[in-house]
């Protein structure tokens, strides 16, 4: 089989979402907006959990690590889809196109795993509360996280490894505003039944099977919960039920994506839209809307940053710093 390095197409044309001029104009206003709110909010998530020591549980550590990884998903697609709004030849090079797809599921596939990880973290909480602190210590969640990235690089290179070979001599127009594999799949010139097949198993059987684990879990637990008798339950459940929602919201467009063969259907680009720019906004504002401790502890924050003349400089080291130990777990407050 020919190998893709050694395709006549070099680059593929991205139609985008629409053609017409105000409509493109529309949508960049719109989803610049929607990126706007993404960084901000994910960022603003970090440095809260980061610097406000109440905030040392499990489920906070991870879901910092969530904002951490909506950040890195939003400057996948987005950033080219909102530069080609304004330009003539929305194109994307061969290797630019496998990046995208790489770190699109990657960047993805790490999520799901890290959303098992807050699943498990919630059933030891409820199921195992007096040895919920052996279980869930910090070694163990930092295990966790570091084994969602290895999931998602793993479902990730195999797609990148299925694809990179299929031969690309003509057809060089994607019918999306980004890469991925069921656009370029479908562009390859020789057949795909075998790879379609595996991609399907790799992407769509296990987003299935990840969305009905996780579903029967958080319901079991949401029914242990609403008939124990601890005083904590209405907190308990209320955090199952924001997961339950995430899980929905984020896998519901995965689900139709990939879960079925690899054709036009009527909602693709929708769907695209809401599984690449529309879900991760959703992180921050469910998990912080709906949990008092996070709300709090940001008024705090922003009570402490009053006008005051800070170099540029510091201020980008802080949140780098920040950033950086996001995967320590250490909850040391920060400096004023």
């Amino acid at each position: 089989m020919q190998q893709g390095n050694q395709s006549a197409v070099k680059e593929f044309v991205l139609l985008g979402l629409s053609q017409a001029r105000e409509v493109q104009l529309l949508l960049f206003i719109l989803f610049l907006v929607f990126y706007s709110l993404v960084l901000p909010a994910n960022v603003l998530i970090i440095l809260t959990i980061r610097s406000d020591p109440h905030l040392g549980a499990p489920m906070y550590f991870f879901l910092a690590n969530l904002a951490f990884l909506d950040i890195c998903y939003c400057s996948v697609t987005p950033p080219k889809m909102l530069a080609d709004f304004f330009s003539r030849h929305k194109t994307i090079s061969y290797k630019g196109c496998m990046a995208q797809l790489f770190f699109l599921h990657f960047l993805g596939g790490a999520e799901i795993s890290l959303l098992i990880s807050m699943a498990i973290d919630r059933y030891v909480a409820i199921c195992r509360p007096l040895n919920y602190s052996n279980v869930m210590s910090k070694p163990t969640c930092s295990v966790m996280v570091v084994g969602s990235w290895c999931v998602g690089f793993m479902h990730s290179i195999i797609q990148v490894i299925l694809i990179v070979p299929l031969p690309f001599c003509g057809p060089n127009k994607v019918d999306s505003f980004f890469c991925d594999i069921t656009q370029i799949v479908k562009l390859a010139c020789t057949d795909t039944y075998t790879v379609e097949l595996f991609m399907f198993v790799n992407s769509g059987i296990s987003i299935l099977i990840c969305f009905i684990l996780l579903l029967v879990s958080y319901g079991i637990l949401l029914v242990k919960v609403r008939t124990g008798l601890s005083q904590g339950k209405s907190k308990a459940a209320s955090t199952c039920i924001t997961h339950i929602i995430m899980v929905v919201i984020m896998f519901g467009p995965a689900i139709y994506i990939y879960c079925r063969p690899f054709m036009e259907f009527p909602f693709d680009k929708v769907m695209a839209v809401l599984h690449t720019v529309v879900f991760p906004l959703m992180n921050p504002m469910i998990y912080t809307l709906r949990n008092r401790e996070i709300k709090q502890a940001m008024w705090r924050l922003l009570s402490k940053c009053r006008p005051r003349k800070i170099s540029s400089v510091v201020v980008l080291q802080q949140v780098f710093h920040q950033m950086l130990s996001v995967f320590l777990w250490e909850n040391t407050p920060s400096k004023p």
